[in-house]
């Protein structure tokens, strides 16, 4: 350890772990693609954004709305919440049941066991019962956790994401799909 780290206090360092492991664990992922929100030409349309209001669900299903509210996550230092639905996701698409032990345990090392470097905000009895979900994995063993926490986001993170600057600079930046005609343009006759 250099001398000016062996200098602080140890509580400091400490915390400096704990942003340097959530910081790659950020870095580390691989499986979202933050330049789909990027200005560009792939951007959503106006109509795609609006449809993002009308639910949680159509917000998730939409590439550039995941997109947009993964980044939202992130900014709030969250990000856990929806990395930990989607390996749920992916978990339970797992054809091989030989591998369905190595990814719950997996699963519950990166999220939900103590110290966690990911750990989700989920309640006692839900931890429990993951935990003894765990003993015999099976492809519906984080369905009470992943439960909670599509609830948590629906509820807590969803609307603020709505309320945020962030979504209301992509809705002020989004152009009208070339799809819809203009209702008040005259034609030439």
């Amino acid at each position: 350890m250099c001398k000016g780290l062996a200098s602080l206090p140890s509580c400091c360092l400490e915390r400096a772990k704990e942003l340097k492991a959530r910081v790659g664990s950020i870095l580390q992922i691989t499986n979202w693609n933050f330049s789909c929100c990027k200005i560009g030409k792939n951007k959503p349309t106006l109509e795609e954004c609006l449809k993002w209001k009308e639910s949680f669900e159509k917000l998730l299903s939409s590439k550039y709305g995941l997109c947009a509210f993964t980044a939202f996550l992130v900014s709030e230092f969250s990000e856990e919440n929806i990395a930990f639905y989607f390996a749920c996701e992916d978990y339970r698409s797992t054809k091989c049941p030989a591998k369905l032990m190595a990814k719950a345990q997996k699963i519950y090392d990166e999220f939900i066991g103590s110290e966690a470097p990911r750990e989700i905000n989920i309640d006692h009895e839900t931890r429990d019962i993951t935990k003894a979900n765990m003993q015999a994995p099976t492809a519906s063993c984080f369905d009470v956790a992943q439960h909670r926490i599509y609830m948590l986001m629906a509820k807590d993170c969803y609307p603020r994401f709505l309320r945020s600057p962030a979504y209301s600079d992509l809705v002020c930046q989004a152009k009208p799909s070339a799809k819809v005609t203009n209702p008040f343009k005259q034609e030439k006759v």
